[in-house]
């Protein structure tokens, strides 16, 4: 995804939100329950299935209410984000530079364990 689609989904959200008075009720503690309710509705599709289970699954008619729970979660997401004018892609970005530095491949390949215990 372009940032150029991230920002107008951003407005979309903003206009939807808008139009609807929710501002209100969207206070970053409020979002971030939000989000972490969402994330866990998303647990509930995968929860006491085995790896073969989950692809079966996955395969089904399933994979559409999934994506909707991924479409919660990036909702909330991109509503916290603008909310406190955090740059999404900066964000990830040095996310990604620091645990290349937390987790270099000659330590961690192959290798669940944290960077400290590696």
């Amino acid at each position: 995804m372009t940032m150029d689609k991230i920002e107008e989904l951003t407005k979309r959200l903003i206009d939807f939100r808008r139009q609807r008075d929710w501002e209100q009720f969207h206070k970053p503690k409020d979002l971030a329950i939000s989000l972490c309710l969402e994330a866990a509705e998303l647990l509930e599709h995968f929860q006491w299935k085995s790896d073969k289970e989950v692809m079966d699954y996955v395969n089904s008619e399933a994979l559409n209410k999934i994506q909707q729970e991924v479409a919660d979660i990036a909702i909330y997401l991109l509503l916290i984000c603008k909310d406190l004018k955090i740059d999404l892609y900066e964000a990830v970005s040095k996310k990604i530079t620091k645990n290349e530095m937390r987790y270099p491949v000659e330590k961690s390949k192959g290798r669940s364990d944290k960077y400290n215990k590696l």
